[in-house]
């Protein structure tokens, strides 16, 4: 099974972009973040030609998130249990049942970038990830196989920037944002990208100023987190930097793993 992630920063801007990667990537899952729509105006028929099955939690202008499914969604969730009144849509997750295999449990989430420091913005940011880790604590314990999948708003280690003194004061990199990370590793979560390479230079985001791009200033915010049942099964993570380069992309790039039960 192909599990993928990508904030596509607008999917109806980026529809060309998400229909001709989905052919070329040909993921069986895929979690997208920031669709900037709400669910009525999200491409669902030029999604579902494509043969997946859509789950949609829109936002008008902002936020947004949605998970693609070639295989049959028994169950959908929409928002954190432990935030049942959150007006921002930044969380959905499925029970995905391929036949003939082992159901799984896939979310997409797309976390607050949590910037400026010093305002409610970066206490909203904590307060998102720590309703996050309370949620993957109960998921644990239900030993269900499952991917929490998206755009964190993380930096999590200086290996993960080309300049990581350019972000001492960025909440992405701010030592509170990092330790809610490595809570959610101690709980027995697994960075899926890490857990297949230890090289530098592999980043998921590309700032449209400056020549970032093109200077391969980058950094890694793009997260698959899998629990042990998928960690198990994890073969190979894969990050698709080139569509930085197609005509007005997306400022991320998506991130897929591949796992075999």
């Amino acid at each position: 099974m192909r599990i993928a992630t990508w904030n596509v920063n607008s999917v109806r801007q980026r529809i060309e972009h998400l229909t001709a990667w989905l052919k070329e990537a040909a993921p069986d899952v895929v979690c997208l973040q920031e669709l900037k729509c709400l669910d009525d105006a999200f491409p669902r028929l030029e999604i579902e030609s494509l043969g997946y099955h859509v789950e949609t939690l829109g936002q008008r202008t902002f936020n947004g998130v949605a998970i693609l499914s070639k295989h049959k969604i028994e169950e959908c969730r929409r928002g954190l249990p432990h935030q049942p009144s959150e007006p921002q849509s930044r969380y959905i997750e499925a029970l995905i049942a391929p036949k003939g295999q082992t159901p799984i449990c896939v979310a997409s989430l797309y976390a607050p970038n949590g910037n400026p420091l010093g305002t409610e913005k970066f206490s909203y940011k904590l307060d998102f990830l720590e309703a996050l880790i309370a949620h993957a604590k109960t998921w644990l314990q239900s030993e269900e196989c499952f991917v929490i999948a998206g755009d964190y708003n993380i930096i999590p280690k200086p290996q993960d920037a080309a300049h990581p003194d350019l972000w001492v004061n960025d909440a992405l990199f701010r030592p509170e944002s990092r330790a809610k990370w490595q809570e959610l590793l101690a709980l027995g979560l697994t960075d899926a990208v890490r857990a297949t390479s230890d090289a530098d230079q592999i980043y998921t985001f590309w700032d449209y100023q400056a020549g970032a791009w093109q200077k391969n200033n980058g950094i890694r915010i793009d997260h698959l987190l899998l629990s042990p049942q998928a960690t198990d099964a994890l073969k190979s993570s894969t990050i698709d930097a080139h569509v930085r380069g197609w005509e007005k992309p997306s400022d991320h790039v998506p991130v897929r793993i591949d796992l075999e039960f």
